[in-house]
């Protein structure tokens, strides 16, 4: 991997693979729901939207018949603290995607009518989501864990917000955020050295300079939300606060996490479906952001069920608490992050994402052999010192079902010490 600077300061991240015919070209931003305030929510992803819906030179469809002529996919996502513009297309054909992309994201018209229609589809998009409980709940658990701090805001944005949002709105924010200390470039592939200039051609002339955006970390608040709805289960989640992606003990906590619930052999997983079967899903996950993390259990069980799988999943906690993780399993553990590494590393979008990811949110890259290295580093007494720090607080809480009579009298502070 190399990172280079063009001539008005943009970082870009070339990663060379000789060996493949594909290459994986994405445009990073440091931007995302969490940047937003309580009535732009939605914004970032809404402007995600519009970015491929016509530019001066190409209609919507123009963007799409030009990727499907050439064998290629293009498409984008917006997280809560960054957004990606991304392609993957034969080598010959990278030249054709810098291209349209470029204009796309220096050139968007954000056509009136394109809009509204547009709007009208993240309405759906919003619409499908609430249709859909095991995801909403996830929605519902930021909401518990950060409050009114933007982190708890959802991705998609509301109704109300979206039906205010103007082209100058979208126009405006792109101004505002979207410069040249916000921006990477990332690409992993078949390329030679010809790649700097194609890039120079297509983004030297950004010239959007700011300040890269900045945090104020959030405080867990640790709350329960509860939302009613016609649902065949009852969907919970149990959330506390976790590991930034700055923290050093990261991958203690990945690994942590992989033992309670993180696969088919945790702790979880074995013991609420395999052996009680009282769930078909159920699953732990760490979530990393700039200043902050969520540790999160997730269920799906019928609402006879609830108050015991509650009580297993807690006893379960209780247990790793009482008696920290085996030997065996954190041998297990590494050797399982290290292979679903490796594995992902053969992929050009993989390396992609990686090296932009890294460059926007840390500033710095790890070899491969480096980053094994720190997995392999991870001792017991810093699982045993995640473990107190992880259950000292009172669990988040967010379920949705048909009756919160389940989780009225569940004490979230039980494992506190």
């Amino acid at each position: 991997m190399n990172k280079h600077q063009l001539s008005n300061g943009l970082r870009v991240l070339v990663e060379k693979m000789p060996t493949l015919r594909s290459v994986s070209f994405g445009i990073w931003v440091k931007i995302g729901s969490r940047n937003e305030s309580t009535v732009q929510n939605g914004i970032s992803h809404f402007i995600e939207h519009m970015l491929f819906k016509g530019t001066d030179r190409y209609t919507a469809k123009d963007i799409a018949e030009v990727f499907d002529g050439i064998g290629g996919n293009v498409n984008a996502f917006t997280t809560k603290e960054y957004t990606c513009y991304y392609a993957k297309v034969l080598d010959e054909h990278l030249p054709i995607a810098i291209d349209v992309l470029a204009d796309m994201f220096f050139h968007s018209q954000f056509d009136v009518q394109e809009l509204d229609k547009e709007r009208n589809v993240i309405l759906e998009e919003i619409s499908m989501y609430d249709d859909t409980p095991d995801d909403l709940v996830h929605d519902l658990l930021a909401k518990a864990s950060y409050g009114e701090h933007s982190l708890g805001y959802t991705i998609l944005g509301t109704e109300e917000n979206l039906n205010a949002l103007a082209s100058e709105d979208l126009r405006q924010f792109m101004k505002d955020h979207y410069n040249i200390q916000n921006t990477v470039i990332s690409v992993a592939g078949n390329v030679d050295d010809r790649i700097l200039e194609l890039i120079e051609q297509h983004f030297g002339q950004f010239a959007n300079n700011g300040v890269s955006s900045e945090y104020i970390a959030p405080p867990f608040t640790g709350e329960a939300v509860y939302q009613t709805k016609q649902t065949e289960q009852n969907h919970i989640c149990l959330s506390l606060p976790g590991c930034s992606i700055l923290d050093e003990r990261i991958y203690g906590m990945i690994l942590l996490n992989n033992t309670i619930g993180g696969g088919m052999s945790s702790r979880l997983f074995q013991e609420i479906r395999e052996k009680r079967g009282l769930a078909y899903s159920v699953y732990s996950y760490h979530s990393s952001y700039m200043d902050s993390g969520l540790f999160t259990l997730y269920t799906g069980t019928a609402p006879k069920q609830t108050e015991e799988v509650l009580k297993v999943s807690l006893d379960i906690i209780g247990e790793m608490i009482a008696t920290g993780m085996t030997e065996s399993e954190l041998r297990k553990g590494k050797e399982q992050l290290k292979g679903s590494l490796i594995l992902s590393l053969e992929s050009t979008s993989s390396r992609m994402n990686r090296m932009g990811k890294n460059e926007l949110m840390l500033g710095k890259h790890y070899t491969l052999d480096e980053t094994l290295a720190r997995i392999e580093a991870v001792e017991m007494e810093q699982i045993d010192s995640l473990i107190k720090q992880l259950f000292a607080s009172p669990f988040a809480l967010a379920m949705v079902g048909q009756s919160d009579v389940a989780i009225k009298d569940f004490r979230r502070d039980q494992l506190v010490l």
